[in-house]
């Protein structure tokens, strides 16, 4: 059976690479760290594929017509999207893509809820992949890239347990891969962010901070009964439920705890930034 070798979530506001100089040093200081031990964590990992899960902002299908799941089985993953270039600020990329486990993750999985599909071409890709590409030098790493986008802004979103439940699920599905491959996931998004609403300048800090806290507890039951999306969408509607990817994560590895690897609150990027990595051994 394969190896879920490396768990790990991370902020990706286009802040951070679009106008990352914007904040003060100290919390750029902590960011830059927080990143580089992602990056250490995926080069001393041995991961043959990384899967990376993040939310799609609506810019790979129709609102009436839109997956829960998308699982990208492409041979390399570009960008940044053209349309996202002058906002992002980042290199062009390339990343090698794994289209057989891709392949096979998708067709374990895609009965497990309604909207599981998988695109054989390119997908656009803004912040969800190209921030933590950016931040964490994936390329750099020569890991194959699974990109996995999910639905968190378009009714009826998955919620918390749903997304759960899909990350269980995919975790079967991963250590049913061929004997010896190794597996890392990333959950890219959140923390408390509310993009274009009325409380568009705001962080919560207050919640980013209680539930960094409960995931270093390690307790899910406890985190899916009061992280709920509903509790995320009051931290900051549209945005903060991007923590919904990290859920995924969580489902996929079981309860186990984890640890910071910083955070910062800055107005300026707009979005509470912060990444995890969870104990595995």
């Amino acid at each position: 059976m394969a190896e879920i070798c490396l768990a790990l979530a991370a902020s990706h506001t286009p802040g951070l690479t679009g106008w990352f100089d914007k904040a003060p040093e100290p919390e750029r200081r902590v960011v830059t760290e927080a990143y580089d031990a992602v990056h250490d964590a995926v080069a001393a990992s041995g991961a043959d594929v990384l899967l990376v899960v993040g939310n799609d902002h609506v810019a790979n299908a129709r609102v009436s017509d839109y997956a829960d799941f998308t699982f990208g089985l492409a041979a390399e993953h570009r960008g940044p999207d053209e349309w996202f270039k002058p906002w992002l600020r980042v290199d062009d990329y390339t990343l090698p893509g794994a289209p057989d486990v891709a392949s096979r993750l998708y067709e374990a999985v895609r009965d497990s809820g309604p909207g599981v599909r998988a695109e054989p071409g390119d997908l656009r890709f803004d912040d969800n992949l190209s921030v933590p590409t950016a931040m964490a030098r994936l390329v750099d790493t020569g890991v194959r890239v699974v990109p996995v986008l999910q639905n968190c802004t378009v009714p009826p979103v998955p919620d918390e347990r749903a997304c759960y439940a899909f990350g269980e699920a995919l975790g079967e599905a991963i250590r049913a891969l061929p004997d010896g491959l190794r597996v890392g996931l990333l959950g890219s998004g959140g923390l408390s962010h509310e993009p274009g609403g009325p409380r568009y300048l705001d962080i919560d800090e207050k919640f980013d901070r209680w539930y960094l806290d409960l995931l270093q507890e390690g307790d899910h039951e406890r985190i899916l009964t009061e992280a709920t999306f509903d509790r995320m969408e009051q931290a900051g509607s549209g945005g903060t439920a991007e923590l919904l990817s990290w859920t995924v994560v969580m489902g996929a590895i079981g309860p186990r705890p984890c640890t910071s690897l910083g955070y910062v609150a800055v107005e300026q990027w707009r979005c509470g930034v912060g990444a995890v990595q969870w104990h595995l051994s």
